[in-house]
């Protein structure tokens, strides 16, 4: 499968990629002490890569032809061999230097194949195993990156990977709705009469607002489990689980806006976010 030249340099590569596509895990990543702070990024930018599939193939076939290519590059890691791709590159440096747990990167693309198939998840439950599988097993992934073997670490890495999915999907509801899309419960859907053709066409009705108070109530009791895990994380630990930071700021801004995922100043960039960032990690709090 053919994905272009290869960049000279594949760290910069990913660098790139994750700062312009991925901003806030890039603010996150740039905390960590070189040379974790590169290996990050390189692990970052894989799942920028995995979670893209869906929008740059026109059939779901063509899509698990794309996550298995990642499984078997994944396997050839192990073997001494590495793909001509930039992140693959980068990604095989990265393990070589601090492992990954393997079946953190099945979940998470067995987990991406659910992007191929535009069903809505039928409950929050599901919906909660889907951003566990996903940007859970992402920021646990970023505590092996960063050599932190800790099980309170871990179990915080859970709990904001699953909020910060939850968020993200929220936030990116108007983007979903344009593409006939739809990751809120299907069961919350009709409990509160939305359509999801009305919603496609950006006029849901009220009943939107208790689906996304719903969805955004359970990330905040993930990140409440996270924090109540603070005094038994390693410092060490603190680059994976700094996205709860931006977790909590989008959460604000979605209650501003009366729960409404269409309001246009949902979109906006946070204001100095990098130094808010930047004063969370000097105060070692997430």
């Amino acid at each position: 499968m053919g994905f272009g030249a290869v960049p000279h340099d594949s760290a910069v590569y990913c660098l790139e990629q994750v700062r312009r596509y991925d901003r806030e895990r890039y603010l996150c990543a740039v905390t960590a002490p070189e040379p974790a702070r590169g290996r990050l990024l390189a692990l970052y930018a894989f799942n920028l890569e995995v979670s893209k599939v869906r929008e740059t193939v026109s059939e779901a076939l063509l899509g698990q032809i794309r996550l298995q290519w990642w499984r078997e590059a994944l396997a050839e890691f192990a073997r001494g061999s590495v793909r001509a791709h930039p992140i693959a590159q980068a990604l095989d440096e990265a393990l070589r230097e601090s492992p990954v747990r393997p079946a953190l990167f099945e979940r998470l693309l067995t987990a991406r194949e659910f992007d191929l198939d535009d069903a809505p998840p039928p409950t929050l439950a599901v919906l909660e195993n889907y951003a566990s599988d996903t940007s859970a097993a992402l920021q646990q992934a970023a505590l092996d990156i960063l050599g932190v073997a800790d099980d309170a670490a871990d179990r915080a890495a859970v709990a904001i990977g699953t909020a910060w999915a939850l968020i993200g999907l929220l936030r990116a509801v108007p983007f979903h709705a344009r593409q006939r899309r739809l990751y809120l419960p299907a069961d919350l859907l009709e409990k509160e009469a939305v359509s999801p053709d009305a919603l496609f066409e950006g006029r849901p009705g009220p009943g939107l607002k208790a689906v996304v108070q719903a969805v955004d109530a359970r990330a905040g009791e993930h990140l409440a489990a996270a924090r109540a895990l603070r005094r038994e994380v390693p410092k060490a630990a603190l680059p994976a689980l700094l996205p709860a930071v931006f977790a909590d700021i989008h959460r604000r801004r979605l209650a501003a806006v009366d729960y409404d995922p269409f309001a246009p100043a949902l979109q906006q960039p946070i204001p100095f976010d990098a130094l808010r960032l930047a004063i969370a990690a000097w105060r070692g709090r997430y």
